[in-house]
């Protein structure tokens, strides 16, 4: 049987990796504060107008790497054309405006809702295939859909754009609009972190990250893999979509060059890979880095191309040196230097312990029940043996 001394150390260290969670989570809690004190006061304390719009950019890019993550970060599954569902949003956003005279916002969530239509039947095509065919197909689609706006001038404004109705007023002041989309951007970013939290935390999302660690046994042990794939990519193009819905209201045109751009794409998953896709803040961060990288190197160079380059690089280097991310990389390094948690066997044998003291005439009829016919006793998994002593008396 365990002496009270080894019980009382198993407790401690119990107690102290119990202690340690909560100081985790009050952590956690405090940066979630700090982040979002951050996030809610970067209006009052911009520069200027231009930073301020900067800053929406950015929340923007937040908003669609977030909604990326819900395919990228729970099935494995990469998506370069996601392009393709933030320009439907914000094309069938701007003409529902035009052509029916209905509410913005009315508008924005519609387009949301039929983008997640088309995405049903597109999913279930492109879902049937993995790894580079998937890729393919992402591409394929986002270059068909350019093509398609593109040669549709007469409904969608073909290469001269479309312009959407912005839905404040005039007499409301460029600055002041930058400040309300920035606030708009950062609801609609809390809503989805919030969704993948849930989801991450669901019996759902343990289905989706066994189809990312590895489909064909989750499909072995009964997950329904491509149900649960096509779930995940209806969010997803749903979230992407309200994202290129609500970057239309602000920004007032749309370009399908731009719209339907594999660049855009390439960023969403710049974005996540560099912020960690398996963590909820992960495309957060990358959107923050990648975002004002972006805007710094063409405001700097203009028109050129260099912003191109400095973004390969900047992937090339994560993929070598940081390939989960680099929040993933923080958690371990502190992970490095707090103390050596205790081990399962200590921590159930505390269990155990507990339990006995706990139990009292249970227990002895437990025992009593564990003897043989000849009177002697069956050792239990809990008490430990000295398989030296029981070898000499067998002797």
């Amino acid at each position: 049987m365990p002496s009270a001394s080894d019980t009382t150390t198993v407790t401690s260290a119990a107690t102290g990796d119990t202690t340690r969670r909560r100081g985790s989570m009050l952590l956690k809690a405090v940066a979630l504060a700090v982040l979002a004190a951050g996030v809610l006061s970067f209006p009052s304390v911009a520069a200027n107008p231009f930073i301020l719009s900067v800053g929406v950019v950015i929340m923007s890019y937040a908003v669609l790497a977030t909604s990326w993550n819900f395919v990228g970060g729970f099935t494995g599954y990469i998506s370069l054309g996601h392009a393709a569902y933030s320009g439907l949003g914000g094309y069938a956003t701007g003409l529902l405006v035009i052509h029916t005279g209905i509410n913005p916002w009315l508008a924005m969530v519609l387009a949301g809702l039929v983008v997640a239509a088309l995405a049903v039947p597109i999913g279930i095509a492109s879902l049937r295939v993995r790894g580079a065919s998937f890729v393919i197909v992402s591409i394929a689609l986002v270059l068909i859909l350019l093509l398609v706006f593109q040669s549709w001038g007469s409904f969608t404004g073909g290469s001269n754009g479309l312009r959407v109705p912005r839905p404040f007023g005039p007499e409301v002041l460029r600055p002041e609009q930058h400040e309300r989309f920035f606030y708009l951007h950062a609801l609609l970013l809390g809503v989805a972190l919030l969704v993948w939290w849930l989801i991450d935390r669901s019996r759902f999302g343990t289905g989706l990250k066994a189809i990312r660690e590895d489909e064909d046994k989750a499909q072995a042990l009964g997950v329904p893999t491509f149900t649960y794939k096509l779930i995940a990519f209806v969010v997803s193009a749903f979230f992407t979509a309200l994202g290129g819905g609500l970057y239309a209201l602000w920004f007032g045109f749309l370009d399908p060059i731009f719209q339907f751009s594999i660049l855009v794409g390439s960023y969403m998953v710049l974005m996540s890979l560099l912020g960690g896709i398996r963590s909820l803040f992960g495309p957060f961060l990358g959107a923050v880095i990648v975002g004002y990288a972006v805007e710094y190197f063409k405001n700097q160079y203009g028109d050129s191309q260099f912003h191109l380059v400095a973004m390969g690089l900047l992937l090339g280097l994560v993929v070598l040196f940081m390939p989960d991310g680099i929040i993933p990389a923080a958690t371990n390094l502190v992970e490095r230097f707090r103390p050596q948690k205790t081990s399962i066997r200590e921590v159930s044998a505390a269990d155990l312990a507990e339990q006995r003291r706990t139990a009292g005439p249970e227990a002895g009829q437990a025992d009593q029940q564990a003897r043989t016919d000849d009177g002697t006793d069956i050792p239990s998994t809990d008490t430990p043996t000295d398989t030296s002593v029981t070898e000499g008396a067998r002797r």
